[in-house]
C-alpha cells in the first residue's frame, strides 16, 4: 500500500503570497485548459499531477501564472528550468517588505522601482512575478541567448507584462555583476538563484533523491521534474563558489544598488557566504527563511549602504 505523502504546509508562505491555498484544479484548468490532461485522482481521492512528469509542471505553472496573475502566454523551450510559482513568489514578497522599511512600512509598487534578476533563466520568473504583482521594472541578464529571447518573448506576448522588462547577454560568462550595468545605472534590488550543485554528478544524485521523494525512486533515466540545461543546475565551486564571486563583484557596486539577494539552498553554506559578506565590508547582512511545508529555503540580503544613506536613496529615487 503506497504511503500517503505528507501535505505541504502552504499556509506558512508569505501572507500576500496568493497560493497559500490547496490547488483549485477547476479553476486552473479553466484558466489554462492544457492542464486538463495532467490531472488525475490520486490513491486518496485528490485531484492532483504527477510533480516527476516536467510536462505536468510546466502546465501546472502556466495555469498558475494564467489564473493568479493574468500571464497568459508563458511556455519554455523544451530542457529549461521550470521553477515552483510558490516559492519564487514569496522570495519577491520578501523582498517587497525589505523595500517597505524606507518607505513608511508600505510596499513601493510602480516602474520607478527596478529590479535585475541575475541568471533569468527562459523561465524569466522573477521579472514575471515583480511585474504582475507590483509593477517594477525589471532587467534580466543571462548567458544563454535562446533563455534571454524566450524571456523576452514572454514579456512581449502578455499585455499584462508590457514594458516591464529588459534582458541583458553576459558575454563575459566568467562575469556575474561586472560588465553588466552602465555606469549611471541603479537598481532597488537584485535577485538571484544561483546553481546549486557543483558538479552534474552532484546534479544528477540531487535528481535522484527528488524523484525518490516523488515516489518514483525506480525510475531507470531519471529526468529532473523541474528540468534545467547545465548551467541551471551547477558550476564549478557550485552554490558558495557562485555567491562568494558575486559578492566580490556586488562590492564595486555597492552604491548602484540598495540590496543585492540571492537564493541559498543548503543551511550549511550560510557560514562561508556570510563570512565572505563581512570580508567585502558589506554594512547590513540578513538571512530571510521561507517556509512550504518541510522544505524550508533561505535568502541572503545584503547592502553597502548605511541606514542613512538607505533612507536617503528612497527619498531620492522613490519620491
Amino acid at each position: 500500500m503506497p504511503t500517503r505523502p505528507a501535505a505541504a504546509d502552504k499556509t506558512q508562505l508569505h501572507p500576500r503570497n496568493l497560493h497559500r491555498a490547496a490547488y483549485d484544479f477547476p479553476a486552473l484548468i479553466a484558466s489554462h485548459p492544457a492542464l486538463r490532461e495532467f490531472v488525475t485522482v490520486n490513491a486518496w481521492g485528490n485531484e492532483s499531477i504527477d510533480f516527476a512528469n516536467p510536462a505536468a509542471v510546466k502546465a501546472l505553472n502556466a495555469a498558475l501564472l494564467a489564473h493568479f496573475y493574468g500571464v497568459r502566454h508563458w511556455d519554455l523551450p523544451e530542457g529549461y528550468l521550470c521553477p515552483p510559482i510558490p516559492g519564487r513568489a514569496d522570495y519577491i514578497h520578501n523582498l517587497a517588505d525589505l523595500l517597505a522599511e524606507n518607505n513608511r512600512g508600505e510596499v513601493p509598487e510602480g516602474a520607478h522601482i527596478r529590479m535585475l534578476d541575475v541568471g533569468t533563466g527562459a523561465n524569466a520568473i522573477y521579472p514575471v512575478l515583480a511585474r504582475a504583482i507590483y509593477g517594477w521594472s525589471c532587467v534580466g541578464s543571462e548567458i544563454d541567448a535562446q533563455a534571454l529571447h524566450n524571456a523576452e518573448t514572454i514579456f512581449r506576448n502578455n499585455p499584462a507584462l508590457d514594458g516591464g522588462f529588459e534582458g541583458r547577454l553576459q558575454e563575459h560568462r566568467e562575469d556575474i555583476l561586472r560588465n553588466l550595468l552602465f555606469a549611471d545605472e541603479h537598481f532597488d534590488l537584485t535577485v538571484c538563484n544561483p546553481p546549486f550543485h557543483a558538479s552534474a554528478e552532484e546534479a544528477s544524485a540531487g535528481t535522484r533523491r527528488k524523484l525518490h521523494n516523488l515516489g518514483k525512486g525506480n525510475t531507470p533515466k531519471p529526468v529532473l521534474n523541474f528540468a534545467g540545461h547545465q548551467h541551471e543546475l551547477w558550476c564549478k565551486g557550485g552554490e558558495v563558489g557562485f555567491i562568494r564571486h558575486m559578492i566580490r563583484q556586488s562590492e564595486a557596486l555597492g552604491q548602484h544598488c540598495l540590496w543585492f539577494s540571492t537564493l541559498v539552498s543548503k543551511r550549511e553554506n550560510l557560514g562561508p557566504i556570510h563570512a565572505e559578506l563581512q570580508q567585502a565590508g558589506a554594512e547590513t547582512v540578513r538571512t530571510l527563511e521561507m517556509a512550504q511545508g518541510q522544505k524550508i529555503s533561505r535568502t541572503v540580503v545584503w547592502s553597502f549602504l548605511t541606514p542613512a544613506a538607505r533612507q536617503a536613496w528612497a527619498n531620492t529615487y522613490w519620491r
